[in-house]
């Protein structure tokens, strides 16, 4: 009988259904448990269901993995997943963890895992594919790939130091920024700073601008000055404004003074104003057009790619001049 193997990263993302077909959430990762003498066993998955709440599935109540697929027997706790001592997350913990081989060919790093089910009907961490150190000196040069199994590598545990989240980004490339932001503050404390230190600045953005405001501090706080205030230039003003009020006045003052100078000052005009205030909610940057305007030309501006959809919503038609706050308003 063939084994049945399913790779973690393509797992991610695939849809989870009951018996009847109806659609109960998506798998965002894998549970696993360490074992002495033998390949991690796997407890279950974690799983994202309506309202973006993730909750943990036990791998017995799973029937089917395939296809892009999971058919469980559609009984789910739905208490929120909380993370237990000797549980390890693979997408979270494991990819991007640096092994090494025990023939002596030297170090890889993880770059996806494959479960495989047993005669048993468990499931165990199987293959590991690997990729090996670069060999050229060109930067856009990678290291050749290869398989393992569990046995044949061994895990460094060099003390202090950090795991590559370079692949745990590149997974959640494609998630929007709600769903990045709820699977970020489901990772381990040390490995959402880690993953937050490894985001683009512009998609840090706009995951923080999704989370709840004690977290953004935390996470800004977390980050070094520098970072912070480039991280402030790429989330809309007024949602940096209601960070940056959160802070210390000290504080707030420091990264306004390191962010770009115009951003700076749009986001000091709202601090002038209070969070739950008109003035606090506004932003600086809206789309204005002329009255002579198209309506080509203005589905062109709603539709860059850059624009958030809150600012997409509303075009305002002033006469000349058209900078904020100079214009007479002619309507929306």
């Amino acid at each position: 009988m063939s084994t049945q193997r399913v790779f973690v990263a393509r797992l991610a993302g695939c849809t989870v259904f009951d018996p009847a077909g109806d659609r109960l959430g998506r798998v965002r990762d894998v549970v696993v448990i360490y074992r002495a003498s033998a390949a991690p066993r796997v407890v279950g998955l974690v799983v994202e269901i309506p309202g973006r709440r993730h909750v943990f599935v036990s791998i017995g109540r799973v029937t089917s993995i395939q296809a892009g697929q999971v058919i469980t027997t559609g009984l789910i706790n739905v208490r929120r997943f909380q993370q237990r001592g000797g549980e390890v997350r693979v997408m979270a913990e494991m990819l991007g963890r640096r092994v090494s081989l025990v023939d002596g060919s030297g170090s890889a790093v993880i770059e996806d895992v494959a479960i495989e089910r047993n005669r048993l009907g468990e499931w165990d961490v199987g293959q590991l594919f690997l990729r090996r150190p670069r060999t050229s000196a060109s930067p856009f040069a990678k290291g050749a790939t290869t398989f393992a199994a569990w046995g044949e590598v061994r895990e460094n545990q060099t003390p202090g130091e950090a795991q590559s989240a370079e692949q745990l980004v590149a997974t959640y490339s494609e998630l929007k920024p709600a769903d990045l932001a709820n699977t970020l503050l489901d990772l381990p404390e040390e490995r959402l700073i880690e993953v937050a230190e490894e985001l683009s600045d512009d998609r840090l953005a706009d995951a923080l601008e999704e989370m709840p405001e004690d977290e953004q501090v935390h996470i800004l706080e977390q980050l070094g000055d520098e970072r912070a205030a480039d991280i402030l230039d790429a989330m809309e003003p007024d949602d940096a404004a209601d960070l940056l009020g959160q802070l210390p006045e000290s504080r707030s003052e420091q990264l306004l003074d390191l962010m770009e100078p115009e951003e700076a000052d749009d986001v000091r005009a709202l601090l002038q104003y209070g969070p739950d205030t008109a003035g606090g909610l506004m932003t600086p940057e809206p789309i204005v057009l002329s009255a002579d305007a198209t309506v080509a030309e203005a589905l062109a501006l709603i539709r860059r790619h850059e624009l958030h959809p809150a600012l997409a919503a509303s075009v305002f038609i002033t006469l000349p001049p058209y900078e904020t706050p100079t214009g007479r308003l002619l309507g929306t």
